[in-house]
């Protein structure tokens, strides 16, 4: 099992580089095709306009978006020409209110879509709609990179977030081709509940599951000390070298998490090393 299939959507040439450079290398481990898909974003919303609004306000927007579109697509073929991969690229424009409707049309035929981090300073709205439409939409794995992180093509140990959740299991699956290259998988179990089937064995049957694939399992079972167990599990991450975290995403819905926070968000929000996320 490989990813053969790999998808980045840009829109903000300041933030291409990080993608589009573990693109190439995955593409280059994995021997897989790479997909560019560069959006121009038309933040309006045109509905929301007075009637009386000036069709050339509305007309400056689209000209806008599309030179967005074409400066990011011209990054990426320029990264990419001498890449030695095979790849792609493709350039469009859409409203921010229909882009999850572009972004799911690719990334459901993809086996993992790279972003970047969609939370930070001088990011666009439509980052985390993008994210967010890949695992949904999209039904897509995504691995997500932090600003200035080094492209990962097989990270020797990898922490798993676990909590017996349906969105863990689909991560921890679909993360199985970094997961049985790694020298090391700590799955990471926070507070585990005393009263369950697993109790005196929490995380034991998916260890057992990663070891018939070959993979080597170790389990910390850790105390919430830090008041989010996203804290908890980037202090162990960093602590234990770990080079990449995988977790299922958005156990509560997003509305919850955009309003009161949760795991994902304030992961996504504070990764300093790649996030793997499925839901």
């Amino acid at each position: 099992m490989a990813y053969k299939s790999l998808l980045t959507v840009l829109t903000n040439p300041d933030l291409a580089k990080g993608p589009i450079a573990q693109g190439i290398a995955l593409a280059g481990t994995q021997d897989a095709h790479y997909d560019l898909l560069c959006l121009g974003v038309d933040r309006s919303q045109a509905g929301y306009y007075f009637a009386g609004a000036n069709a050339m306000v509305l007309q400056e927007t689209l000209n806008q978006a599309h030179s967005e579109a074409e400066t990011v697509e011209k990054i990426g073929k320029s990264l990419l020409a001498s890449s030695g991969i095979r790849w792609s690229t493709d350039s469009g424009v859409a409203q921010i209110a229909d882009l999850s409707r572009h972004v799911a049309a690719r990334a459901r035929f993809a086996d993992l879509v790279i972003l970047p981090k969609p939370y930070g300073d001088d990011r666009g709205a439509e980052l985390e709609p993008t994210l967010e439409a890949a695992l949904f939409e999209g039904q897509s794995p995504v691995l997500m990179m932090p600003d200035n992180c080094d492209p990962v093509t097989q990270p020797r140990t990898i922490t798993v977030g676990w909590n017996e959740s349906a969105e863990a299991l689909v991560a921890v699956r679909a993360a199985l081709p970094f997961l049985r290259g790694a020298d090391l998988v700590r799955v990471v179990v926070v507070d585990p509940p005393t009263h369950g089937p697993n109790r005196s064995d929490p995380g034991g049957l998916l260890s057992q599951f990663l070891s018939r694939h070959g993979v080597r399992v170790e389990v910390d079972v850790l105390s919430k000390t830090l008041p989010r167990i996203s804290d908890v599990m980037l202090r162990h991450a960093r602590d234990t070298n770990s080079e990449m975290i995988v977790m299922g995403a958005y156990g509560h819905s997003r509305f919850r998490e955009a309003i009161l926070g949760g795991a994902t968000r304030n992961m996504l929000e504070h990764a300093e090393i790649p996030v793997f996320l499925a839901h």
